[in-house]
């Protein structure tokens, strides 16, 4: 595989990171402000990156949206539509987004969840808004029973599953780099004895690892989001399981090492680096993945 993105994926870069710098929430306070989310969610509308997968899109573009919106803890709902419209594009329906176990993910401002259990495709309502750890996406109680409206090929599940193991890493890839970003810029204004704290080697030391473990995160992501097009479904999930497993673990211990790197305000409920942990953490929860699933040996 040719792990170099192409013109055209550097250009879907560069489009997620400017729109997720521009109106993704640059502060705690910022979660509150229902103008620049309603402008945030207008702005993904337009863009239409809910259906990239419908329009061709491959799971390496759908991996490059999902890490830059993790990066800027987008708080419009992404992950749950462009997943729900890879299913929809096989059975057709209305706009909607995903369902994971008991309730539907990234559910504000959709009436509707699809679920795949093994080879078919539900839909079911959704119901009241659940609090959750996560402050940057809205999900939902589900509401009646679930109803079937298609059946898809073994491979297309496959395929699908192993496209959410590769999109739910790569939120977890930006929430990592995200984190890690905030820490070294506060590392540089951060004075004690007359120097900034990211002089010293106890912080810089913890900051090059963090960063070691990103760019770890980065190649086995890169490779999960290629096989879910390009390998057989079974090698694409086995791909996007040890993504998973490895980019929750580093995400994990990059946005705590950026909670201890601002020390006691990192403790605080205005320092940003505890929203980042929440998303990281509740990503690890969708679709989560155990050793036992793969038969490498890793530890």
């Amino acid at each position: 595989m040719d792990v170099r993105l192409t013109a055209e994926q550097q250009q879907l870069r560069d489009a997620a990171t400017k729109l997720a710098d521009d109106l993704g929430p640059g502060s705690v306070q910022a979660l509150e402000d229902s103008e620049r989310i309603m402008r945030l969610d207008k702005q993904i509308a337009a863009t239409g990156w809910r259906s990239l997968r419908s329009d061709g899109a491959s799971g390496v573009e759908v991996a490059i949206v999902a890490e830059e919106f993790g990066r800027g803890l987008v708080d419009a709902p992404f992950l749950g539509p462009v997943l729900a419209d890879e299913l929809a594009r096989h059975v057709g329906g209305d706009t909607a987004t995903i369902a994971y176990g008991d309730h539907a993910v990234d559910a504000r401002g959709y009436r509707r969840a699809l679920v795949l259990r093994d080879t078919t495709v539900s839909a079911v309502d959704i119901g009241d808004v659940r609090t959750g750890a996560d402050l940057t996406r809205v999900n939902a109680d589900l509401h009646g029973a679930a109803v079937p409206v298609g059946e898809v090929s073994a491979d297309v599940a496959g395929r699908w599953l192993a496209l959410a193991l590769a999109a739910t890493s790569a939120d977890l890839v930006g929430a990592a780099r995200g984190a890690h970003a905030l820490a070294c810029d506060y590392a540089k204004i951060r004075e004690q004895y007359g120097k900034p704290i990211g002089s010293y080697q106890a912080v810089a030391h913890l900051l090059a690892e963090s960063l070691a473990l990103i760019e770890g995160s980065v190649s086995v992501l890169r490779h999960a989001a290629w096989a879910v097009d390009e390998l057989a479904p079974g090698d694409a999930i086995r791909a996007a399981r040890i993504a998973k497993i490895y980019c929750a673990r580093a995400a994990q211990t990059v946005c705590e090492t950026a909670i201890q790197v601002h020390g006691g305000i990192g403790n605080t409920w205005e320092c940003l680096a505890h929203v980042f942990l929440r998303r990281a953490l509740t990503s690890t929860e969708l679709w989560p993945v155990k050793l036992e699933e793969i038969d490498i040996g890793l530890s």
